[in-house]
């Protein structure tokens, strides 16, 4: 998608969230902000939950008010749990089985990286509503398509990231801090998580015999092929999220969450060049911390604005040294930056703001005392997975619909594609490729075995 065309989707976003009010949303443009009492009285939808375990335990819960009509997962020991509460419910190990099942009206996918887009594709083709968990893709190639595919049934079709921050109040008062001009023009956004991740030991782990419980295949996917070993998956996201096959680390997990605050705050369209620093890149393992920069254009025109600014990510402990070195001086004593274990910091010409899940503080504090903070322009949320829910039958919109949610993830994920590339890369969004190194450009995409494939 070019460039002009998101500016487009961020202005009516903007100007929706302005026109938006506590009682209320109306349908203004594309995005509709839904406010609580919203009624929800048509008919459940069936829905067909890909991943009953873990997040997708999680998802599934904040879904149960609808019909589970199916129950996939690799896991047939967790299907065999998870079906006593919904025993009408089909279970399979194969969500192909399901795509095309007419009475399906919509796929809550919870699997781990690398089906994530294949998944949420083949289920937008068949005309369904998706909720998928971050990140939205496994690749930036795919995170494209995922916003392609969901622009083409826009009113069709109803979906959603798992970010289910997005629909808290604490960041929606940033927000309106952050476009009510209080900080003046914001230059620089930091981002950080405090998160790491412990090394990969071995690149191929010794044969096991595969239990009679668990669809091996399946479960690789279009990751290519091996003897199965219970530890690529066995405790969740925190393990096989550490290699590049099946996961992409801490930027691509927590930084769904965190990134997503400046980008929406900052109104922000596709970057124009990242470099990351970081440990030397492996060809198997995710790095254990990063400091990743892109850099975005000034904008002007269509609703939105902003100066050239620069976003930067950092986790793990030599981030979190970095971030505090470079952001502490700029609070003083307003507050210990030491102390916020995940954070986002805009730096305007007028002063900083520091905010997190739950809190925000205004520096220099004293410059700050007498200034009232913004009114609340935006909608309260019914909730993250309501607002996904309501969009679905009413033919609206939630706010982490794949257009939005697309442009975020790919923006995330080159910052990866960038640390195994050993470089700062140029984009050029609109051809979609780096135009300073072809070899980086393979990195966009990857390898898929067999038949699976986007």
């Amino acid at each position: 998608m070019s460039s002009t065309n998101l500016s487009r989707g961020s202005a009516n976003r903007r100007n929706f969230m302005k026109a938006s009010t506590l009682v209320g949303a109306a349908a203004l443009g594309p995005v509709h902000l839904l406010a609580a009492q919203n009624d929800l009285t048509q008919d459940k939808l069936n829905i067909a939950v890909i991943g009953a375990g873990g997040r997708g335990g999680a998802n599934l819960n904040g879904c149960s008010g609808e019909n589970i009509y199916a129950l996939c997962d690799i896991n047939k020991s967790t299907t065999a749990k998870v079906s006593q509460r919904f025993k009408d419910a089909i279970v399979t190990t194969d969500w192909r089985t399901l795509i095309d099942d007419p009475k399906i009206d919509a796929f809550v996918v919870s699997t781990a990286d690398h089906h994530h887009a294949l998944v949420s594709i083949a289920a937008m083709r068949a005309g369904k509503h998706v909720y998928c968990e971050k990140p939205l893709a496994h690749t930036v190639r795919e995170a494209r398509l995922m916003q392609d595919e969901y622009k083409q049934r826009k009113g069709e079709i109803a979906t959603q990231m798992g970010t289910q921050i997005h629909a808290t109040g604490n960041y929606r008062r940033a927000v309106e801090i952050v476009q009510s001009g209080m900080l003046g023009a914001v230059t620089e956004a930091h981002v950080w998580c405090s998160r790491g991740i412990s090394s990969v030991d071995q690149d191929l782990l010794p044969e096991q015999p595969v239990p009679e419980t668990f669809d091996w295949d399946v479960w690789l996917g279009p990751a290519a092929n091996r003897p199965y070993n219970k530890s690529y998956w066995s405790g969740g996201n925190l393990n096989w999220n550490r290699r590049w096959e099946f996961g992409n680390g801490v930027l691509g997990d927590m930084g769904s969450h965190l990134i997503d605050l400046p980008y929406w705050a900052l109104e922000l369209d596709r970057p124009t060049s990242v470099v990351s620093e970081g440990p030397e890149p492996d060809p198997v393992a995710c790095p254990p911390w990063q400091q990743v920069t892109w850099e975005h254009p000034a904008r002007e025109g269509d609703g939105a604005h902003h100066a050239a600014c620069k976003v930067v990510w950092y986790h793990g402990n030599e981030g979190m040294r970095r971030r505090a070195e470079y952001l502490q001086p700029k609070v003083g004593s307003d507050t210990d930056i030491g102390k916020w274990g995940i954070g986002v910091a805009f730096i305007g010409e007028r002063g900083v703001l520091v905010a997190d899940y739950g809190k925000t503080v205004l520096s220099p504090s004293a410059g700050f005392a007498d200034v009232p903070r913004p009114e609340a322009t935006i909608a309260p949320s019914l909730g993250h997975y309501k607002e996904w829910i309501h969009a679905a039958k009413t033919g609206g919109e939630s706010l982490c619909n794949f257009d939005y949610s697309g442009a975020l993830i790919e923006h995330n994920l080159l910052g990866n594609v960038a640390h195994r590339a050993g470089k700062k890369l140029q984009w050029d969004a609109k051809s979609m490729k780096f135009t300073n190194d072809e070899s980086a450009n393979a990195l966009l995409t990857k390898s898929y075995r067999n038949d699976w494939r986007v």
